[in-house]
């Protein structure tokens, strides 16, 4: 990504994207055009979320290599990244001579009303936790502290984040995945499963919301 900073030694922190990145022109991209007039531009493509995903997926196996792994979904914001996510790691596997056991469970982390974080952390849903006890947990999505406690009290062999997204912000608490796709500027954005109100789920590509898309879809 051309002016995006460059991928930390490791792949700690993903590919950095610059405070100062002035993103991709909407007219250079396919996007619903019932969101005309709601974006700023494009932060991150499709096709380079899915290319960064794919190489996660490569280094989540080589770090854990051949075992049984559940992997937990934080919906909703996570499903597209988690079911590409899953895809990659089952090819991988279905192109070895070794076959790997995969599950996969989904649990909700509610945080935002309109564009604020509400602070308190709601979790919804999921099957019981107690499944988790001897696995291998990759978690995907947006928000894993409010859960890691929890997980650790079925004691699973190990615990391992992969968020697609990183924001640099002030109240950053500095917990870091173990595994990030990007790390962003303190931005509002939306597209690829992540919301405004349930609005944008439906955009490929990962976009800065403006002011008028924040009012209009404002509850």
């Amino acid at each position: 990504m051309a002016g995006s900073g460059e991928e930390a030694p490791g792949g700690g922190r993903g590919v950095v994207i610059k405070d100062d990145w002035p993103g991709y022109d909407l007219n250079l991209f396919t996007y619903p055009q019932h969101y005309s007039g709601d974006l700023e531009y494009v932060l991150i493509p499709h096709g380079i979320i899915v290319d960064r995903i794919e190489r996660l997926a490569k280094d989540i196996m080589k770090d854990i290599g051949y075992c049984d792994l559940m992997v937990l979904c934080v919906l909703k914001g996570g499903y597209k990244f988690c079911a590409d996510l899953v895809e990659h790691l089952k090819n991988i596997s279905r192109n070895s001579d070794q076959f790997v056991s995969m599950k996969v469970d989904f649990i909700r982390l509610k945080s935002y009303r309109n564009d604020q974080s509400m602070g308190e952390m709601q979790i919804i849903g999921g099957e019981d936790l107690s499944t988790l006890a001897g696995k291998d947990v990759v978690g995907t999505g947006r928000t894993m502290r409010a859960l890691l406690s929890s997980i650790r009290t079925y004691r699973p062999n190990m615990i391992k984040v992969a968020s697609l997204l990183v924001k640099r912000t002030p109240r950053s608490d500095s917990f870091r995945p173990n595994y990030v796709g990007f790390e962003i500027p303190n931005l509002f954005v939306v597209g690829y499963a992540l919301d405004y109100n349930e609005y944008f789920r439906d955009l490929n590509h990962i976009c800065v919301i403006n002011e008028h898309g924040k009012e209009k879809y404002r509850v």
